[in-house]
């Protein structure tokens, strides 16, 4: 019983590296569409602000 209960133990932190390295990957995914959104949104925001200063001048 002691070697199944140590069997079932290592297997259940067997899985814990496997899915820390799934939400690893997510979270870099997330960050880099995060990071390209705002770039975007920078940019266009940049465009207009440009509109905005070359009308008032």
């Amino acid at each position: 019983m002691k070697k199944l209960v140590t069997s079932v133990k290592q297997f259940i932190a067997s899985e814990d590296g496997p899915t820390a390295v799934e939400y690893a990957v997510m979270l870099a995914l997330i960050i880099v569409v995060c990071l390209a959104a705002v770039s975007a949104v920078g940019s266009r925001a940049n465009t207009k602000f440009n509109k905005v200063a070359s009308f008032l001048t």
